[in-house]
């Protein structure tokens, strides 16, 4: 079920409506998510104003779905469950969660106690200062070199390609003001970076410096292939750039290709034919064939991406919202 339309409150529902909503999209975190929901308890009562906490299951094949449902039992004032019928990924977790989230500022979180609950006050601060969209970026970042490196290659690329100006891309906790998640919700694509496309929406962005601890338990849920995926769609969902530079590669390859043939042609005519040419005739054959398929790939996810918008499937199904009634 996906409208791709926030409801906006009635009269009566905004009597109660919460001012802050922190949308956590879960996937496999059972191990994690008594300790998140403890200190996140004592982060939203130390708030002072009135908030609530979506969690969405994304799939779980653990028990975090029975966890989650614990926590709608224990605290039915600030706690609300989204439980999609299968795994839909983080992103189009976190868009339920924003369908479904009733504040005015609307934070985002890792279910993983990576980001630590206690720095949303700080994103808070700066939505209240008059921004409209506050990233982050971590201190101290508890990851691998495996991770980092790759990170800051990656940050660097997507900001030439881009233009889109984020220090830590992969912090996914932030903050956005309610005008900016709904257009990000009707936008209506199925493939998309969020943090991406709240920066290229917002006005007045800005961003803090938070604390990063090492994952409390479990493993991370994203493996190469999906950094790789999540990557493609960022820089082929944003720019038209990868397209470009490979239109560039190939009038470049035709160019060098076109004096290599006047080069032979002259070489056979003043110094006869080359007779042990062939080696150097596969390298440039497999070299051009590299780029033919490297251009090919390219197209495809542009192409893929239009394919996935035009069939107009539901991004993502929810089965049940719990909360209290």
């Amino acid at each position: 079920m996906s409208d791709a339309t926030i409801t906006e409150p009635d009269a009566k529902t905004l009597q109660s409506a919460p001012e802050i909503s922190i949308v956590i999209p879960v996937y496999n975190e059972a191990q994690n998510l008594p300790l998140l929901f403890e200190r996140l308890c004592a982060v939203v009562d130390r708030i002072g104003r009135p908030c609530e906490v979506v969690f969405t299951d994304d799939g779980s094949k653990d028990n975090s779905l029975e966890i989650l449902k614990g926590f709608v039992a224990k605290r039915p004032d600030i706690i609300r469950v989204v439980e999609f019928d299968r795994n839909y990924g983080q992103h189009m977790a976190v868009m339920a969660g924003f369908e479904t989230a009733r504040g005015e500022i609307i934070v985002t979180l890792d279910a993983d106690l990576q980001n630590p609950p206690e720095e949303i006050p700080k994103l808070i601060a700066e939505i209240d200062a008059g921004h409209d969209v506050v990233g982050s970026y971590r201190r101290n970042r508890q990851d691998s070199v495996f991770r980092t490196l790759p990170s800051r290659i990656v940050n660097l690329v997507r900001e030439r390609i881009t233009g889109i100006k984020m220090r830590d891309q992969g912090c996914m906790l932030r903050a956005y003001r309610r005008s900016i998640v709904r257009i990000i919700v009707e936008s209506g694509e199925t493939s998309t970076f969020i943090p991406a496309m709240a920066q290229f929406y917002a006005e007045r962005p800005s961003e803090v410096e938070v604390e990063h601890a090492a994952r409390h338990a479990g493993v991370s849920n994203y493996n190469l292939y999906k950094l790789i995926r999540l990557n493609f769609d960022l820089m082929t969902g944003f720019s038209l750039v990868p397209l470009q530079l490979f239109t560039m590669v190939g009038m470049l390859v035709s160019g060098a290709s076109l004096l290599l043939v006047i080069y032979m042609l002259l070489r056979r005519l003043f110094i006869g034919p080359e007779a042990e040419g062939i080696f150097t005739l596969f390298t440039i054959l497999f070299f051009l064939l590299g780029v033919v398929i490297t251009g090919l790939g390219i197209v495809g996810e542009y192409v893929g991406r239009i394919y996935q918008q035009i069939r107009a499937r539901a991004r993502f199904r929810i089965r049940a919202i719990h909360e209290k009634r």
